[in-house]
């Protein structure tokens, strides 16, 4: 059931869903239904010591002496306190030195902070103390040129961006700066947090590793003996430091629930609970900053649930990726092309034109090559993009990037053997620190530019290996070769989003600038029989659009046969399955989720035209709602109504 934002039958599902499923809700407005009354300011606060984020749906509480710290954070839609201890706001390790920035010391409980205590903690005198602070609009994270359908969303995002600066006392140290950089959203309960250290020293200095949040909050789950798993916390924390994997929960490596060994009071027998937030890389990042450079952190987003009830809790994450990532919005309707041949291609961007497709994508088998650059082979593919674009049709191609092997040299390098043995994530990989890796940017880079590609779909992502190599020239070993592979990829991805290049990605890289993941199948099932095929496709859609918005996610539909099955798997020819044709369409297309249509046609007959047009022509004319979001009623199993 789709409910529009402004209809009568949403207003009563969504109050019913905060009154009655989610019964603490204490709001006057539902934000879901109505965002407009919640605006993020920064003030003073009465005393002149302290700094209050607040946008009426959370708040977060700074003092400001005797050194910059967190001491209060609030949701204000329940009522409920986050925190209960006081932490520094980041700890940085500086050639081999720990060293705080902020924070207060002297609580004299960490299960909870009274405001009376407040006057009496004390700043460590070793720590990076706050020297002042500047507030402004939010930023932008990096450039979003927009070139084809979204709905409209402000970028960057409405909110306010609150940054705070800190040098240190010691002599040794200074010149450094430490920025550390909040902002707070309009009209969502979101947090987003992150530093710059900027070496303004005459001599370089290694950023060993960081912990960029901290946040010592009040526990979710009590229990006096350690329980095998614990409840997930009651809040949702990524960062867009994510690889190898195409959800939140597998892709996300920065965000660490932990026990909190100075929670001597809690409840746990062996101090054990996981209330202690700390956002770090699991490696290094262990890089060389330069004098005059600037080191900038991941950014960690901290969004705050009004609800136990999944289907609130669903609609606030989905908010958020539209607020902070509205890219993803953007939903084209794509044909995966098997074949490069100019007249198998000029065909299929005429069959795109005539049923109202919009984009084409050379597919893996395709026989497209995008590392190779040579001036003949980029003026052939020019020519095919140039006849597409004539026609209105936007057209891009596969590239699998680091699921293979290339030679012993530019794998990555295994820090238990010393070789380039199976342990990446895919067996074998290549560095992206490489030669090869490198030079593949390169290439690809350049095809995209000289052909005027608009879609890439980018196979087989960074997935997260580590390198041991000493001899790659894009980082310098093993502590620094995790965060230099994520800094390659994403300022690649962000290069293309800056391009308006459409990025296909299976892997969870929507922060950094990609528009849509697989929405969650298992490849084989598309060797299933087509009926089959059909109720799973629905059950993919229910279970993948609770994390994603509809247009994140892509499903596939196999016009030719994919993974084996044979005649009864596939819907060649297509005049003879249109009833199953028609299926997909229908249920693609009415949940807003769009599909690989892989083969080399998309009709064979003027009524298969027809039924594709058909269904092509209702999703454009009713987009708007198509694109909105899902409410979940009952997940598909081939017996009832879904």
């Amino acid at each position: 059931m789709r409910i529009p934002r402004v209809s009568l039958v949403g207003v009563v599902l969504l109050a019913l869903a905060a009154t009655a499923q989610a019964g603490h809700y204490r709001l006057d407005t539902d934000w879901l239904l109505d965002p407009a009354p919640f605006k993020a300011t920064v003030r003073e606060t009465p005393d002149g010591r302290g700094l209050v984020l607040e946008n009426g749906l959370v708040s977060r509480t700074f003092r400001l002496e005797p050194n910059f710290a967190t001491v209060d954070f609030q949701n204000l839609m329940t009522g409920e306190a986050v925190l209960r201890a006081v932490r520094p706001e980041a700890l940085l390790w500086i050639d081999g030195r720990r060293l705080e920035v902020g924070g207060l010391h002297g609580q004299p409980d960490q299960a909870y902070l009274l405001p009376s205590w407040l006057d009496s903690l004390k700043a460590n005198p070793d720590a990076f103390r706050f020297v002042g602070y500047e507030t402004g609009p939010i930023p932008k994270r990096l450039e979003w040129k927009r070139v084809r359908w979204a709905p409209d969303a402000p970028w960057p995002p409405r909110g306010v961006h609150l940054t705070a600066r800190f040098e240190h006392r010691d002599p040794a140290l200074r010149g450094l700066r430490v920025e550390i950089h909040y902002n707070l959203y309009d009209g969502l309960p979101l947090l987003c947090k992150w530093f710059t250290l900027h070496n303004g020293t005459s001599h370089s200095i290694r950023l060993n590793k960081f912990t960029s949040e901290i946040l010592a909050v009040v526990e979710w789950e009590t229990t006096v003996a350690t329980p095998k798993q614990w409840d997930p916390a009651p809040y949702h924390v990524e960062s867009d430091y994510a690889f190898g994997g195409s959800s939140p929960k597998t892709a996300n490596h920065a965000v660490h629930w932990v026990p909190d060994s100075l929670y001597t009071t809690q409840v746990n027998y062996r101090l054990q609970t996981p209330c202690l937030l700390e956002c770090r890389p699991p490696l290094g990042p262990d890089v060389d900053v330069a004098p005059g450079e600037t080191f900038e952190s991941f950014h960690v987003f901290e969004l705050i649930y009004d609800s136990l009830e999944k289907e609130r809790r669903g609609l606030a994450v989905r908010r958020m990726y539209r607020t902070v990532a509205p890219w993803v919005m953007e939903n084209p309707i794509f044909m995966h092309l098997t074949s490069t041949d100019p007249e198998v291609v000029r065909r299929a961007v005429d069959q795109c034109v005539e049923t109202g497709f919009e984009m084409i994508i050379l597919s893996f088998g395709s026989g497209l090559n995008i590392e190779n650059t040579s001036p003949q082979y980029v003026a052939q593919m020019r020519s095919l993009v140039q006849y597409a674009r004539s026609k209105g049709i936007e057209m891009g191609g596969y590239s699998l990037l680091a699921s293979r092997r290339i030679d012993d040299e530019n794998d990555v390098i295994s820090p238990r053997t010393g070789k380039p043995d199976d342990d990446a994530v895919f067996g074998h990989s290549p560095c992206l620190g490489s030669d090869w890796g490198l030079d593949y940017f390169r290439k690809i880079r350049q095809f995209i530019r000289e052909t005027g590609f608009a879609i890439l779909e980018h196979d087989g992502s960074y997935p997260g290996d580590v390198c041991a190599s000493t001899h790659h020239p894009g980082h310098r070993g093993l502590l620094d070769s995790q965060w230099k592979q994520w800094r390659l990829i994403t300022d690649f991805y962000k290069w293309c989003r800056a391009r308006g290049v459409y990025l296909n990605v299976p892997d969870w890289y929507f922060l950094s600038g990609s528009n849509k993941t697989g929405v969650g199948y298992r490849e084989v099932n598309w060797s299933l029989p087509r009926p089959r095929q059909i109720v799973l496709g629905r059950q993919n859609i229910y279970d993948g659009t609770w994390e994603k918005t509809p247009s994140m996610g892509w499903t596939f539909v196999p016009l030719v046969e994919y993974h084996g099955g044979g005649a009864a798997a596939t819907l060649e020819p297509l005049s003879e399955h249109l009833d199953a044709y028609q299926a997909h369409l229908v249920q693609n297309f009415g949940s807003g989720v769009q599909a690989c249509y892989r083969g080399p046609r998309l009709y064979d007959t003027e009524e298969t035209k027809a039924l594709v047009t058909r269904w092509v022509s209702w999703y454009k004319k009713h987009r708007a709602i198509l694109n909105s979001d899902i409410i979940h009623v009952r997940r598909p199993d081939g017996r009832k109504l879904d």
